[in-house]
């Protein structure tokens, strides 16, 4: 079903206007989709396992997979890695500048080098170079943990106006030696911190932003601080990629990730499932018949919506919005409402594998009709 949104100002979001950059084959920043990032936990040296887990991402809808590279069989697993990978790879890189330079040659479609620790003026244009060489962009990583010590002295704390001075600082370095194919990020795990300094830096510089709030925490709390801050941040228009840190199973990043760009209209891939939190008056299992739901309509990347409501208080009126939904009734059975018009009643204890045919059928339609994932 068609949102309307051009008819609907209140919903419209204006992003911010950022040149653009590509990371291997795929395009960051202008007018491009904002790009759902993950990071894989395998030791890279393991390409087999790293591949697997890249894989799992891939299926997920990740659009960039970042892997460490803190040493020699890290870079040396990289060409294999890069090789088997469907989406570009980016090295993630500490202290040791060497491993940027090996990783650029290994394929890498980005550097991600944090200014804070990656050594000298002089080492950072090595890396430039090597960049420039091989074809790789670069992301400057800017953590609120891991600023330089002449800030830190400067301002005191880590605050957002020593982060985004680091920011500047080595972006210039590289407008200097005429490097142009580089995105920043400023990360902090205060939410506060890391959204000022994203404001600040989004007024400084036109080059696209990573956004992300590092260090969030576990599944629940880091989503729920992730969403807060990349919310409000995307929300203003700020951000042209984004990273969901969670200590949990990177493809659970990439799902909030999807998730939060389609309750904001930015992004639609998947099945939009609208649900009652249930009450008394459910007709049926709501929470349980939504929790199979998702599971069983993982697969389905075409963007469509679905309305799981207990009762006839707001059912009729959501499914009237979306392409298929189940509203309870009474008696054992509900209305099923197909293209936002009631359609025919379903008894409650077959309603899950009806509705699971009739999505799929409908996604079908919508791909063959030339829908697709954004």
């Amino acid at each position: 079903m068609s949102d309307h949104s051009a008819l609907r100002p209140w919903r419209t979001i204006v992003r911010r206007k950022s040149r653009k950059i590509r990371v291997g084959t795929l395009e960051v920043g202008g007018d491009a989709p904002i790009s759902v990032q993950s990071m894989t936990n395998t030791l890279t040296a393991d390409a087999a396992a790293t591949i697997d887990q890249v894989r799992e991402l891939e299926e997920a809808g990740v659009d960039i997979v970042r892997v460490s590279c803190p040493d020699e069989a890290s870079t040396a697993a990289l060409p294999q890695i890069v090789k088997a990978a469907k989406v570009p790879i980016v090295a993630d890189i500490h202290f040791h500048y060497r491993r940027a330079i090996e990783a650029a040659k290994g394929g890498a479609a980005c550097l991600r080098i944090n200014p804070g620790n990656i050594g000298s003026p002089d080492r950072v244009r090595e890396v430039i170079q090597a960049a420039r060489d091989h074809g790789c962009s670069i992301r400057i990583g800017v953590n609120a943990g891991s600023l330089e010590s002449h800030l830190l002295e400067k301002y005191g704390e880590p605050c957002p106006d020593a982060m985004v001075e680091s920011a500047l600082d080595h972006a210039r370095i590289l407008q200097d030696h005429d490097f142009h194919e580089f995105k920043i990020s400023v990360k902090a795990s205060d939410l506060f911190m890391t959204v000022a300094a994203y404001q600040m830096l989004a007024e400084a510089i036109d080059c696209p932003l990573h956004i992300g709030v590092t260090e969030a925490g576990g599944q629940r709390i880091g989503t729920v601080k992730s969403s807060i801050g990349m919310g409000a941040l995307l929300w203003a228009g700020i951000g042209d990629t984004l990273r969901v840190s969670l200590a949990a199973d990177p493809v659970e990043e990439v799902k909030v990730g999807f998730d939060l760009l389609k309750s904001l209209g930015l992004r639609h891939r998947g099945v939009n499932i609208i649900a009652c939190p249930s009450c008394a008056r459910q007709g049926f299992d709501v929470i349980r018949t939504v929790e199979t739901l998702e599971a069983r309509l993982a697969h389905i990347a075409t963007p469509m919506s679905l309305s799981i409501i207990g009762c006839v208080v707001n059912g009729p009126g959501e499914a009237l919005m979306t392409d298929v939904g189940f509203t309870g009734g009474g008696k054992g059975a509900g209305m099923v409402y197909l293209a936002g018009k009631a359609d025919h009643k379903m008894d409650n204890d077959r309603m899950v594998e009806h509705i699971v045919e009739l999505v799929e059928r409908r996604a079908a339609e919508l791909e063959s009709a030339g829908a697709a994932p954004t």
